[in-house]
């Protein structure tokens, strides 16, 4: 008797300190994923900038497009390097670097005296955030266990878009307490200057997170230190497991050293592996789409079609907190459906919400101040870019994030996941750049329906190239082949993780 009450005892006591170290994961998980933020923060606080800027600085679309998407090239750079520079020093330190680019970035647009300065200061941000890009789903993959792994990098995309709603909302305040953003706010400085300048706090915050973070594991130990690695992994990991995820990694670390020559990304394939260009082509669909054109000139889009500068502000922030939930729904299905399902739903929504508006721009009215929809074609518009949002936000937004931490091999994963990044932000800004033209000097017909037709190509992507990878574990995942696996290939995988 009472040999099963200390049974009994020890289970419960096991139990409990399982939930603590898994909370604990999922708080360095959470705090890893603050760059997330920076990244949806200052790439949506140019919306309610974006029509103050074009004024003050007499700018045509081009510049125009030029100024907001300025710090996507830096975001590219900043990306393709961070994997290196995180291989080399450490996927902490890089953190801290991200986050002091973007503080001084913060600052030198909020006082930028032309357009020529505001981009490079943009630039700088756009390094930082680039950075930031990488480090946090690598780091994130790195400490997580495989059973919530998906859950935990979904964080990232949770991030971006908490990111994007606090600064569409920090610009409808800001535009507010001024009246107009080019209007005056504090110490003579106009109120689209305040949006840049709020930049700051994130910045620091993100800065001062980065200090508290254990480096990771898979890092550690890849320098030779096996004791610091131990100690970390006894912090996220139940001690009779300790021993065996130590032994699982460094045995992929010599793995690595073994296959030092099969390490580098090129290949035979137009230069690079296979699944370097699977992740790349996932990357550039998840920008082709035209997510970010909803975030980056949403205002400058309802205000052309009628609606008021405020009223225009507030229809962002509701589509950014509409962006917010729908994450949380692929946060709570990645590791019970699995990725390709979910990706799958999502390309089928974004086509249809694309094609609805396409249609509905098609019957817009010229006018003097731009298009015009006249009728139910401008709540047609509305309705069907949120539900845009939410079929981006419930799949491609955080699940892309989650298959770029896991689809490479462990010896190429921090530069391939940082080509990827790095492609990334090169279709973002190409899409970004292109769409002021597009909308005031082309068709916004055109431009929304080039995007639905990258959401109709991304279904058929995800269906032929892209591997499940739920429940395999991290060392595993590389190894999948990256054309459509076969069931029993997939079977077998995740017989061998068991």
């Amino acid at each position: 008797m009472a040999t099963n009450e200390q049974a009994a005892i020890s289970s419960e006591s096991e139990i409990a300190t399982d939930k603590k170290l898994r909370r604990k994961v999922i708080g360095l998980a959470a705090s890893g994923a603050v760059g997330g933020f920076l990244f949806g923060f200052d790439s949506s606080v140019v919306n309610g900038a974006v029509n103050a800027i074009q004024q003050q600085f007499g700018l045509n679309a081009a510049i125009t497009g030029l100024a907001v998407a300025s710090a996507l090239l830096g975001c590219a750079l900043g990306a393709y390097l961070a994997g290196r520079i995180a291989d080399r020093f450490g996927r902490v330190p890089v953190m801290l670097i991200g986050a002091i680019l973007f503080l001084v970035s913060s600052i030198g647009s909020g006082i930028a005296f032309s357009a020529w300065d505001l981009t490079f200061w943009r630039l700088i941000g756009g390094l930082g955030i680039g950075i930031a890009s990488v480090i946090a789903p690598a780091y994130i993959s790195e400490i997580a266990p495989k059973a919530i792994r998906g859950s935990l990098a979904s964080l990232q995309q949770l991030a971006i878009t908490l990111g994007i709603f606090s600064a569409l909302l920090s610009d409808a305040v800001l535009a507010g307490l001024a009246g107009e953003a080019t209007n005056d706010l504090w110490l003579g400085l106009e109120a689209w200057r305040w949006m840049f300048i709020a930049c700051v706090v994130p910045a620091v915050v993100y800065g001062l997170i980065a200090l508290r973070l254990p480096e990771s594991p898979r890092y550690l130990l890849s320098k030779g230190k096996t004791e610091l690695a131990r100690r970390v992994l006894a912090s996220i990991t139940p001690a009779d497991r300790v021993e065996n995820s130590i032994a699982d990694i460094q045995a992929g670390i010599n793995e690595d050293s073994a296959n030092a020559s099969k390490s580098s990304l090129k290949g035979k394939r137009f230069g690079l592996l296979p699944v370097v260009w699977v992740g790349i082509i996932l990357s550039m669909l998840q920008q082709l789409v035209g997510i970010n054109v909803i975030f980056y000139y949403s205002t400058t889009l309802w205000s052309s079609v009628g609606f008021d500068e405020s009223n225009s502000l507030m229809i962002s922030v509701f589509t950014a907190v509409t962006n917010v939930v729908v994450t949380f729904v692929a946060i709570l299905l990645v590791d019970r459906i699995g990725r390709r399902p979910i990706l799958l739903f999502g390309s089928v929504g974004m086509a249809i919400s694309l094609g609805a508006m396409t249609l509905a721009f098609s019957q817009a009215q010229a006018g003097s101040n731009g298009p015009s929809l006249v009728g139910a074609w401008g709540p047609i518009a509305l309705v069907a870019a949120n539900l845009f949002v939410i079929s981006f936000g419930a799949s491609w937004g955080p699940i892309v994030w989650v298959l770029l931490g896991e689809i490479f091999p462990t010896r190429i994963r921090a530069r391939a996941l940082g080509v990827a990044a790095a492609a990334q932000w090169l279709t973002n800004f190409a899409v970004t750049m292109t769409f002021p033209i597009m909308s005031q000097e082309v068709s916004l017909t055109l431009a929304y329906g080039t995007y639905a037709t990258f959401a109709v190509l991304s279904f058929f992507f995800v269906f032929f190239k892209i591997p499940e990878t739920k429940g395999v574990a991290l060392e595993s995942t590389g190894a999948l082949t990256v054309i459509r696996p076969s069931r029993s290939a997939r079977r077998n995988a995740r017989k061998v993780d068991a």
